[in-house]
This record gives structure tokens, C-alpha cells and sequence, in this order.
């Protein structure tokens, strides 16, 4: 069972992660982090400005992204260093990521890299107010990133938003859920815990 999570910058995707993994955890899913695959910042794009564009799919190493996954996928046990902003390279951890009977793939390109998407079992797009994206998004990287907050507004405004607009809003309406992350998000988790469970019965139907 391969679940995949979409959903743009803020809009809860690690939460729901978590939130899915803790209540697999009988079955001890695999979690697949897309963000892990982050090129050096010395192969990034720049913007028109000479900024770093960070929301690109070509930020993203793609071709080892989808090696691994596969891997992962039919069954190998598949190591992932792991990524964090403005650590060094060197300084990343290398992280085993061990085969299950659920795989969960998180990130903004989830959809967009058809060699991913069309390996999901079942597709989830979180939607949030962009208002409460961006607010989210103004806190963590004051926070934890150094940025200024006329640097996260340029990016927001010059990157952010194309990127969801071009990359992730296309494939909104062709997901099997979609999780309104506000207020309902109690609810939506049940409900979309609900959904899976029956594909999830429907697979072990169809495959005993």
C-alpha cells in the first residue's frame, strides 16, 4: 500500500505524516521523506534576481529519488541521508528506511513526477488558507532558518506561490482526498483514516 501526501509549503504535510505513522503503527510503515533528496546549494537554479530557487522539481535529485524509492518499493532496505536546512552536507545523517507493507512518500512533487505518482496507491492533497501557509511559513524560517521577513515574503511571492500554482494546484482535483487542514482537521483525519482502511482491505481482497 503506497500512500502519497501533496500539499504546498505549510500546509501540514509532516503532521499528517506523523499523524498516518502513529496510526499504522502495528504495521511499522515506511516513511519516504522527498525532501532528503535536496541538491547542494551549488546546484541550484537562480532566479532573474540571482536568488536560489529552492521550489523547483529540479531542486530535487530526482533520478536517485525515484531509484531509491523503487528499491524501497519492491522490497529492499534502501539508506537516505537526511536533510536539513543550512547544515552542512557533510554533517548530514545517514538513515535506514526499511521496507513495509505501507509505504508513505511526502512532498511538494509527489504528484508532479509521474514516476512516483503513478505508483501511489492512494493520493492525499492537504488544503490550507495560503494566508495560514504563509504565516506558518514566516515563523518557521524566522525561527529556524535565519531568513528575514522580506526574504520570506521574495520567496513566497516569487517562488512559493508559482511553484504551487504550476506544480501541485493541476493535480488538486485528481486525488483520491482531499484533507482540509483547519479546523476540521480532527474530523478529515478520520475520515481519511476510514478511506484507507478500506482500500487497504480491498488490496488484501484482492491479493491474499
Amino acid at each position: 500500500m503506497i500512500i502519497g501526501v501533496c500539499g504546498g509549503s505549510g500546509s501540514g504535510k509532516t503532521t499528517l505524516l506523523n499523524r498516518l505513522k502513529e496510526h499504522f503503527k502495528d504495521k511499522n510503515p515506511a516513511l519516504f521523506i522527498m525532501d532528503n533528496y535536496y541538491r547542494p546549494i551549488t546546484e541550484q537554479q537562480k532566479d532573474k534576481n540571482g536568488i536560489y530557487n529552492f521550489d523547483l522539481p529540479t531542486a530535487l535529485n530526482k533520478e536517485q529519488l525515484i531509484k531509491d524509492f523503487l528499491d524501497l518499493k519492491s522490497g529492499k532496505k534502501i539508506s537516505v541521508k537526511e536533510y536539513h536546512f543550512n547544515t552542512p552536507p557533510e554533517r548530514h545523517v545517514w538513515i535506514p528506511v526499511e521496507p513495509s507493507e505501507i509505504i508513505i512518500i511526502e512532498g511538494l512533487f509527489v504528484l508532479h513526477y509521474p514516476e512516483i505518482r503513478q505508483q501511489l496507491d492512494f493520493s492525499v492533497f492537504i488544503e490550507v488558507d495560503l494566508n495560514v501557509q504563509l504565516d506558518r511559513r514566516l515563523y518557521r524560517d524566522q525561527e529556524t532558518r535565519g531568513y528575514s521577513r522580506e526574504d520570506i515574503i521574495y520567496q513566497w511571492d516569487n517562488h512559493v506561490l508559482p511553484c504551487y500554482e504550476k506544480y501541485l494546484l493541476p493535480y488538486k482535483e485528481t486525488t483520491d482526498f482531499i484533507f482540509h487542514n483547519d479546523e476540521r482537521a480532527d474530523e478529515e483525519f478520520q475520515r481519511l483514516i476510514s478511506k484507507l482502511e478500506d482500500v487497504i482491505k480491498m488490496k488484501n481482497t484482492n491479493n491474499p
